[in-house]
């Protein structure tokens, strides 16, 4: 099964080429702004795509999936957004969330420590595919300023599961790439540069 994972397009999606395949993965930060409107468009960018499987995650630009979620998941379309829970495509266990250490005042924010190890202890010893939209601590999750700031919490429960095969994430733009630890490969899938600009980041694609 071949897999296309992209993140933070922040509503410049139309700008992005995409592979095709049979599961699209998408990791946050649809949005610029935080509006309706701007889920509705990635929604209808969405629905064009011919990949016969596409799961979605929100991130901390999302704000309509965190303030009306219900109204959100409408606009977003015919798709599958997943917050704290998984789905299995074909055999394969994929779970996303959305979480990550405060970042300022954006959405889905949540202390350092108790907080994100309590969401991140929801995600199943199964799970082969984790779908999250910031970076585990230390993995490809450096700033321009060389500061490693992705989740300790995070980074302890991925070492805890057994048949995780791949982590995608985004989030740290500048932090874009691969990474192989074991038998799991760990994807920055950010699209946009730190101005959020299209920068020359294609998704990537893996098979499983």
């Amino acid at each position: 099964m071949r897999f296309v994972v992209l993140s933070d397009t922040h509503n410049l999606h139309d700008h992005v080429r995409v592979p095709e395949g049979d599961v699209l993965l998408f990791g946050g930060d649809m949005c610029s702004r935080g509006t309706l409107e701007e889920v509705a468009r990635f929604g209808a960018f969405l629905a064009k795509l011919p990949h016969p499987h596409k799961v979605v995650i929100a991130g901390n630009h999302d704000w309509p999936f965190e303030r009306s979620p219900k109204r959100a998941v409408q606009a977003l379309g015919e798709v599958v957004y997943l917050q704290d829970e998984a789905v299995e495509i074909e055999g394969v266990k994929i779970y996303g969330s959305p979480w990550q250490p405060e970042f300022f005042s954006w959405a889905f924010n949540l202390p350092r420590g108790k907080p994100l190890k309590k969401v991140w202890s929801r995600i199943p010893e199964d799970t082969q595919v984790l779908l999250t939209h910031g970076p585990p601590h230390d993995i490809l999750d450096r700033t321009f300023r060389r500061e490693a700031v992705g989740c300790e919490a995070l980074r302890e429960r991925v070492e805890e599961l057994p048949e995780l095969r791949a982590h995608i994430f985004g989030h740290i733009h500048e932090a874009y790439g691969r990474y192989q630890s074991g038998q799991c490969t760990f994807f920055n899938a950010s699209i946009c540069d730190l101005a959020q600009r299209v920068a020359q980041n294609p998704p990537w694609v893996f098979e499983l």
